[in-house]
């Protein structure tokens, strides 16, 4: 009789474990197909320029390696004036999401796109107008300019450093400030020459602008343009014994130049573009300035990625010393390092914009103890009293 009762038993776990099997599978949920997202990405330059658009392009592979989510495509040396339809063909034939325009020219046409198509998100680079499908982003450089400063004043022979300006925008003007500055505490007798070539990218007009500024006096270079050119002179004309130095602009450069590339400025454009993407895929993204300082990892000093200085000229920089007024007698290397820890503390944050400050022309700008606002750096369009230059109107 027992065994009779766990036979049955047997059964009836069998049976109900059966049961169960089908009920699994008949409520198995299918997953949904996972959401995705088409970005668009215009540049002002050639991707291989080296420089401003280069680097966009670092941003864009980034993130196209890090989400499997996101789908990337790019158009790259786009005049201002093609903008418009540049956009409308990423909407309307590439059928993407959003679109990233790369240039403080492309700001009205993006604005306009943004009207035209309310649907889609668009982020524009280092403009200032936002609307509910519109915002901007930046990462800045004028921490390190201001660093790079420092170093360039305490180098100079001649007292003459030179400045190869791109466009006259805000942005440009703000990072000649900021250079201009920092050099000004490290050697108040040195001034900075400025020369226009009015685009962002041609390297022979910045190699002959070099060159000039060079037959001048000056000995130490920096620049704003998307390429190597000022770098390759300096690296020329020290090879023949005229030892120029040099601050190399946006990409490692130091491979160029590695006897007259002293630091420079370096940007990962993919911190902006990991979050601005994360955003709008979570529906978290929101309309505002994303920017980007020291402090968040969007740019750092150096000609090279983990070289903030080239080890040729740390000697010198530690052998030169200046007094400052809460640090005392203190090197500029050991300056700039102590500025960087500066610059990302999030309490005292240093800002080199600091009343008294005057402008070329003499007119008092910051009284004593006045900082520059955001507005003021954003929307600058005057040089500080040791440029010797003119902003083209």
């Amino acid at each position: 009789m027992k065994k009779f009762v766990g036979l049955i038993l047997v059964g009836l776990i069998i049976l109900l474990s059966f049961s169960i099997s089908c009920k699994t599978e008949e409520t198995e949920v299918i997953p949904t197909e996972e959401k995705k997202i088409k970005a668009g990405f215009i540049y002002v330059g050639p991707i291989g320029d080296f420089g401003w658009s280069h680097a966009h392009e670092q941003g864009r592979k980034y993130v196209a390696e890090k989400f499997p989510w996101l789908e990337t495509t790019y158009v790259e040396a786009v005049a201002e004036a093609d903008c418009p339809r540049i956009i409308d063909r990423l909407i309307n034939e590439e059928k993407c999401d959003i679109v990233f325009t790369t240039s403080f020219g492309y700001m009205d046409a993006t604005v306009e796109a943004a009207k035209k198509y309310p649907d889609k998100l668009f982020m524009h680079c280092s403009g200032y107008k936002l609307d509910k499908n519109l915002g901007t982003y930046f990462i800045d450089f004028y921490e390190l300019y201001y660093l790079n400063g420092l170093m360039a004043g305490a180098l100079t022979k001649s007292n003459k450093i030179g400045y190869v300006g791109a466009q006259p925008t805000p942005e440009v003007v703000r990072h000649i400030n900021a250079f201009a500055l920092g050099i000004k505490e490290s050697n108040p007798n040195a001034k900075v020459y400025v020369t226009w070539i009015n685009s962002w990218y041609d390297p022979a007009k910045a190699k002959e602008a070099a060159e000039s500024l060079i037959a001048q006096g000056v000995d130490t270079l920096a620049f704003t343009e998307d390429s190597t050119a000022t770098v390759e002179v300096g690296q020329d004309y020290t090879k023949k014994g005229k030892q120029i130095y040099t601050f190399s602009h946006y990409s490692p450069m130091l491979k160029y130049g590695e006897d007259s590339v002293v630091s420079g400025q370096l940007v990962n454009w993919g911190i902006a573009y990991e979050e601005i993407l994360m955003r709008m895929y979570t529906n978290t993204w929101i309309s505002k300035d994303y920017l980007y300082f020291l402090k968040e990892g969007g740019c750092e000093l150096g000609g090279d990625f983990g070289v903030p200085i080239n080890p040729k000229f740390e000697n010198d920089l530690k052998n030169k010393k200046i007094k400052d007024k809460l640090l005392g007698e203190i090197s500029i290397y050991d300056l700039v390092m102590k500025r960087i820890e500066q610059f990302k503390d999030p309490v005292a944050k240093y800002n080199p914009f600091v009343g008294p400050l005057y402008d070329n022309k003499g007119n008092l700008k910051l009284k004593e103890g006045e900082e520059g606002t955001y507005n003021m750096l954003w929307s600058i369009d005057w040089f500080v009293d040791n440029v010797v230059g003119e902003i083209p109107k």
